[in-house]
């Protein structure tokens, strides 16, 4: 939101979950795109819908509660570390306690990626995760702050990096 979650009854609710696997050079394998129905603020505002491009509509037509939409991820992630931009696991787990679930299944180990941008020549202040890929000279495509559209960049940014002599990222 505009005012970064910080009025009152405004929460990070998840409405989309985007992810990508990928091989040990950072090419996709496979994709993810869920969208959740968000149970706090039912309606998606102007702002959201034209940040992300995902509509009311599209919620109603295909949207599934957030029990449904983590379990899958979780599946889908198969306890393999997910390489993010930023704390998206503190946004996870603020939603797992806001539905009343317990981290059943577990949340997949997470590994905040600003760092390793950081040290591998990107200037990562005031980014997102849908700049990181432009910032390494890959063309960005999608709907900017669409969460499989940021996955696909980002790992695309890994990849140009990488490409260009940088470490992979450590996965602990």
């Amino acid at each position: 939101m505009a005012t970064h979650w910080l009025k009152p009854g405004e929460f990070k609710e998840v409405v989309q979950i985007g992810a990508v696997k990928v091989n040990g050079r950072f090419e996709v394998l496979e994709t993810f795109d869920m969208l959740v129905c968000p149970r706090l603020n039912p309606v998606l505002s102007a702002y959201l819908e034209k940040l992300t491009g995902i509509t009311n509509a599209e919620v109603k037509a295909r949207a599934v509660d957030f029990a449904t939409a983590y379990r899958a991820f979780v599946r889908f992630a198969a306890a393999l570390p997910v390489l993010a931009f930023g704390p998206d696991d503190l946004v996870f787990t603020d939603n797992l306690r806001l539905y009343g679930m317990k981290e059943e299944p577990a949340l997949p180990p997470f590994l905040d990626l600003r760092g390793w941008f950081q040290s591998n020549g990107l200037d990562i202040r005031g980014m997102h995760s849908c700049d990181v890929g432009p910032a390494a000279g890959v063309p960005f495509e999608g709907q900017t702050h669409n969460g499989l559209c940021d996955a696909l960049s980002l790992a695309a940014g890994v990849c140009a990096l990488m490409a260009r002599g940088a470490p992979a990222p450590v996965i602990a």
